[in-house]
């Protein structure tokens, strides 16, 4: 089988492995695209407020990033954090819920490239 044939491959018995995994909340693209992005600043170290995670995808509204933003936080995946200098400030972090589903998937992807 090809390089490209191989890694199509896995990145497929990754999707199947993700979506076996029981425990994980069910999100939506629109969420999926927006926790991703916040996931990715938060890998660099860097904080993230309210105001920059709606501005995440240039293909969705800022309203709508907000409504999923709420989604994530009553699904307990994310958490607001006032800033400590100015309280108008949030800054949108994970929980713990948030560092257990990408160690899952993060599994997955382990698995899936071992093969």
């Amino acid at each position: 089988m090809t390089k490209v044939g191989n890694l199509s491959q896995t990145y497929l018995r990754f999707l199947n492995l993700a979506s076996a995994v029981r425990g994980l909340p069910t999100l939506d693209a629109v969420e999926e695209r927006v926790f991703n992005g916040l996931a990715a600043i938060w890998a660099t170290g860097a904080k993230v407020t309210v105001l920059e995670a709606m501005e995440l995808t240039a293909d969705t509204s800022p309203t709508t990033v907000h409504r999923r933003l709420k989604s994530l936080l009553q699904k307990g995946l994310i958490q607001l954090r006032e800033d400590v200098s100015d309280n108008r400030v949030k800054y949108v972090e994970p929980t713990e819920a948030a560092q257990t589903y990408f160690a899952k998937l993060g599994q997955c992807l382990d698995q899936a490239a071992r093969g």
